[in-house]
Protein backbone atom coordinates (compact mmCIF):
# COMPACT_ATOMS: atom_id res chain seq x y z
CA UNK A 1 0.00 0.00 0.00
CA UNK A 2 1.23 3.44 -0.77
CA UNK A 3 0.94 6.27 1.74
CA UNK A 4 -0.62 9.67 1.09
CA UNK A 5 -0.95 12.80 3.23
CA UNK A 6 -4.58 13.97 3.51
CA UNK A 7 -5.58 17.33 4.99
CA UNK A 8 -9.08 17.65 6.41
CA UNK A 9 -10.49 21.11 7.18
CA UNK A 10 -11.54 21.31 10.82
CA UNK A 11 -15.26 21.56 11.51
CA UNK A 12 -15.02 24.46 13.94
CA UNK A 13 -12.62 26.70 12.04
CA UNK A 14 -9.59 25.26 13.81
CA UNK A 15 -6.37 24.19 12.10
CA UNK A 16 -6.83 21.43 9.51
CA UNK A 17 -6.16 17.86 10.55
CA UNK A 18 -3.28 16.25 8.63
CA UNK A 19 -3.41 12.46 8.32
CA UNK A 20 -0.80 10.11 6.89
CA UNK A 21 -3.05 7.53 5.27
CA UNK A 22 -2.37 4.15 3.74
CA UNK A 23 -4.30 3.99 0.46
CA UNK A 24 -6.32 0.81 -0.15
CA UNK A 25 -5.96 0.43 -3.92
CA UNK A 26 -6.59 -3.23 -4.68
CA UNK A 27 -9.89 -5.07 -4.23
CA UNK A 28 -8.43 -7.13 -1.37
CA UNK A 29 -7.08 -4.06 0.45
CA UNK A 30 -10.41 -2.25 0.04
CA UNK A 31 -12.44 -5.27 1.20
CA UNK A 32 -10.28 -5.81 4.27
CA UNK A 33 -10.00 -2.17 5.29
CA UNK A 34 -9.00 -1.99 8.96
CA UNK A 35 -10.35 -5.45 9.83
CA UNK A 36 -7.74 -7.43 11.74
CA UNK A 37 -5.41 -4.46 12.13
CA UNK A 38 -4.64 -2.50 15.28
CA UNK A 39 -6.41 0.84 15.67
CA UNK A 40 -4.64 3.57 13.69
CA UNK A 41 -2.45 5.88 15.78
CA UNK A 42 -3.38 9.56 15.93
CA UNK A 43 -2.42 11.20 12.67
CA UNK A 44 -2.66 7.89 10.74
CA UNK A 45 -5.53 6.31 8.86
CA UNK A 46 -6.78 4.39 5.85
CA UNK A 47 -7.99 6.10 2.67
CA UNK A 48 -10.39 4.02 0.56
CA UNK A 49 -10.88 5.50 -2.93
CA UNK A 50 -14.00 4.79 -5.03
CA UNK A 51 -16.07 4.27 -1.88
CA UNK A 52 -19.16 6.00 -0.50
CA UNK A 53 -20.20 3.52 2.20
CA UNK A 54 -18.43 1.45 4.85
CA UNK A 55 -19.15 -1.14 7.55
CA UNK A 56 -17.40 -2.04 10.78
CA UNK A 57 -18.24 -5.74 10.86
CA UNK A 58 -15.52 -7.84 12.53
CA UNK A 59 -13.77 -4.74 13.92
CA UNK A 60 -12.72 -4.52 17.56
CA UNK A 61 -12.62 -0.74 18.05
CA UNK A 62 -14.62 2.37 17.06
CA UNK A 63 -13.51 4.65 14.22
CA UNK A 64 -14.29 8.05 12.77
CA UNK A 65 -14.99 8.32 9.04
CA UNK A 66 -14.56 11.35 6.81
CA UNK A 67 -16.27 11.03 3.42
CA UNK A 68 -14.70 13.13 0.65
CA UNK A 69 -15.74 14.13 -2.87
CA UNK A 70 -13.52 13.84 -5.97
CA UNK A 71 -11.74 17.10 -5.14
CA UNK A 72 -11.00 16.00 -1.56
CA UNK A 73 -13.64 18.25 0.03
CA UNK A 74 -15.44 16.95 3.10
CA UNK A 75 -18.95 15.69 2.30
CA UNK A 76 -19.76 14.07 5.64
CA UNK A 77 -18.08 13.40 8.98
CA UNK A 78 -19.22 10.47 11.11
CA UNK A 79 -17.81 10.25 14.61
CA UNK A 80 -17.51 7.23 16.89
CA UNK A 81 -18.74 4.46 14.59
CA UNK A 82 -18.92 1.44 16.85
CA UNK A 83 -17.83 -2.05 15.84
CA UNK A 84 -20.38 -4.28 14.08
CA UNK A 85 -22.27 -1.45 12.33
CA UNK A 86 -23.62 -2.89 9.09
CA UNK A 87 -23.78 0.24 6.93
CA UNK A 88 -22.56 3.84 7.12
CA UNK A 89 -23.26 5.92 4.02
CA UNK A 90 -21.41 9.08 3.03
CA UNK A 91 -23.97 10.36 0.53
CA UNK A 92 -24.22 10.52 -3.25
CA UNK A 93 -21.29 12.94 -3.65
CA UNK A 94 -18.86 10.88 -1.57
CA UNK A 95 -16.15 9.25 -3.70
CA UNK A 96 -13.65 8.22 -1.04
CA UNK A 97 -13.52 7.72 2.70
CA UNK A 98 -10.81 8.24 5.29
CA UNK A 99 -11.02 5.94 8.33
CA UNK A 100 -9.21 7.21 11.42
CA UNK A 101 -9.17 6.69 15.20
CA UNK A 102 -11.82 8.65 17.08
CA UNK A 103 -10.71 12.18 17.79
CA UNK A 104 -11.00 15.72 16.50
CA UNK A 105 -12.43 15.71 12.97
Amino acid sequence: MRRERVEIPAAGGEAPLAVDADVAETFAERARGLIGRPAPALGRGLLIPRCNAIHTLFMRYPIDAVFLDRAGRVVRRVRGIRPWRFFVWGGWRACQVLEISPGPI
